[in-house]
């Protein structure tokens, strides 16, 4: 399963109609935040595939005009293309934004979510906008990321954990990757594209 992963800022050659020929087969989209709406609109229906999102700190407008044919994935636990995905929106509070959240805040949003990880039991992909605390983040107050993020993935120990919100240059994918015990952290910024086989992630 190929996945292609956006978040921050729009990919010209991402948004016209030549974009899915010139393109390897994209079978899921995931987008972590900070993104315009019509954009999401546009990548969900000319890729045809399922797109699910979180909500980054600048999504203002998500609000009265939500993407269309997308998924909201914040603090939910959905089944995309065969993969247990969890999403959770927004950054670290640094003006009192609509997405931001204290550390308390979002381990409190974490812990809502103790009955369907239960029942899941596993997860294949977390989605967020900011990163773990400590893994590709910085030290200003917006763009700190969450120490609660490392005791979710060391409890439920997802595949893939992908982020935004740091807006950094790659000379290379594989400068993306960080990892958290076994689970790969990706920063998303712009777009990137990997693949995950199924028989190694959901069981």
């Amino acid at each position: 399963m190929r996945i292609l992963s956006v978040a921050d800022k729009v990919a010209p050659c991402l948004y016209h109609k030549q974009a899915v020929s010139r393109l390897p087969k994209i079978d899921l989209i995931l987008s972590c935040g900070d993104l315009p709406p019509e954009y999401l609109t546009f990548l969900a229906h000319a890729f045809n595939v399922p797109l699910g999102y979180v909500r980054g700190n600048h999504d203002i407008r998500h609000a009265d005009a939500p993407p269309q044919g997308c998924i909201d994935l914040h603090g939910r636990i959905i089944q995309l293309s065969g993969l247990r995905i969890l999403g959770l929106q927004g950054s670290r509070w640094y003006n009192g934004g609509p997405y931001q959240y204290t550390e308390k805040q979002m381990m409190q949003r974490i812990r809502r979510l103790w009955l369907p990880l239960w029942r899941q039991k596993k997860i294949d992909i977390i989605i967020t906008h900011a990163p773990p605390r400590l893994v590709d983040d910085a030290e200003d107050p917006c763009h700190r990321g969450f120490h609660c993020f490392h005791r979710l993935i060391q409890r439920h120990a997802p595949r893939y954990f992908l982020h935004g919100h740091i807006h950094r240059l790659f000379d290379h994918p594989w400068q993306r990757i960080s990892h958290v015990s076994q689970t790969r952290v990706i920063n998303t910024y712009g777009y990137h594209i990997f693949e995950i086989d199924h028989h190694e992630t959901t069981r």
